[in-house]
């Protein structure tokens, strides 16, 4: 009798160990697939199925790590072996989204605060978008999707920054919204308004002199939209770029992380530079460090970000970003 249930304890075991060695080698197979995908990304491959894949970078790296230690904590050995193989691959493929480089400021020049969110058209709580700026305490706001209700209060909302500057209105969504640009300092804004691209335009006078900021928001990208979709309206960006004379600070929601094909056009072809892109932005209700950076502030090389973080929660499904930027030493 004993000697039964020994032997049907030992087909168990073996059958267990079957099953864990297979499963071993099919988490393995899976985290090959992840390499292969940071390879592609790594190789700035600008088709729309690698540009898809490669605006999760940063959340695929933190699932990947945090699935490696669990695999190593349960001792799946093949599985662990090639999960840090993939950590490492998507972490080389995100760290241009994070360490984006900053060259050192002129010593003693004045820092100025930048706000700019996307607070979604359909968020109605303007206490909530208040207490963020607040918070923040921002010398220049860029407010992306302002629908009615902020809108109708944009006086209490923006109560400290007398100088605006708006946005047509975008009608693309299920509500109308604007853009707005706000300041501490006087404003003088831009009418250029490319056809395809929903963006705001202004010269701040700072303490800096003069700077060009821009407020923008492309389309979400393929396949959600057209293709060609985004890659059109940066041209179109481009276009007003190349219009303004002196410094240039552009922030949005750009639908697109600054290591994407959308990040590469705005290097190479407008020549500027992103601010720092952890924690991310997107969307609210994850963590952070699994979030996606879809908004963004970039620089001409004439400026510097000298700090990055996130704002304070505002009722959107975005993250706002706070940048501090000074000029840069020559």
């Amino acid at each position: 009798m004993e000697t039964g249930v020994h032997h049907k304890a030992q087909d168990r075991s073996s059958a267990w160990a079957f099953a864990r060695r297979w499963l071993d080698r099919l988490i393995a197979l899976g985290f090959l697939g992840l390499m292969l995908l940071g390879g592609l990304i790594l190789a700035r491959i600008g088709h729309r199925w690698v540009d898809i894949f490669a605006q999760f970078t940063a959340p695929l790296f933190i699932a990947c790590l945090s699935a490696t230690v669990i695999l190593g904590l349960l001792r799946f050995r093949l599985a662990t072996g090639a999960g840090l193989v993939a950590g490492l691959v998507l972490f080389v493929a995100v760290f241009p989204q994070w360490a984006t480089g900053a060259k050192a400021p002129e010593p003693g020049a004045p820092t100025i605060r930048l706000y700019s969110a996307n607070v979604y058209y359909l968020n109605d709580d303007v206490a909530a978008m208040r207490r963020s700026i607040e918070a923040a305490d921002p010398d220049i706001i860029i407010l992306i999707e302002l629908g009615r209700a902020p809108l109708g209060q944009l006086d209490q909302l923006l109560k400290d920054y007398p100088y605006r500057a708006g946005s047509m209105r975008m009608d693309e969504t299920r509500g109308p919204s604007r853009s707005v640009i706000a300041s501490r300092w006087p404003l003088r804004q831009i009418d250029n308004r490319p056809d395809g691209l929903h963006s705001v335009t202004a010269v701040a006078e700072t303490p800096l002199g003069e700077v060009n900021v821009i407020g923008v928001h492309l389309t979400r990208p393929w396949p959600f939209q057209y293709q060609w979709g985004q890659i059109s309206q940066t041209m179109a960006l481009g276009d007003i770029r190349r219009t303004l004379d002196g410094p240039v600070v552009i922030a949005g929601d750009f639908n697109s992380v600054s290591n994407g094909r959308i990040g590469r056009q705005m290097k190479q072809d407008l020549g500027l530079l992103p601010a720092s892109g952890f924690p991310g932005t997107w969307p609210s209700n994850l963590p952070s460090a699994f979030g996606i950076t879809i908004d963004q502030v970039w620089r001409s090389p004439d400026l510097t970000f000298l700090s990055r973080k996130l704002g304070q929660q505002n009722g959107s499904d975005h993250r706002p970003v706070v940048t501090e930027f000074t000029r840069a030493k020559d």
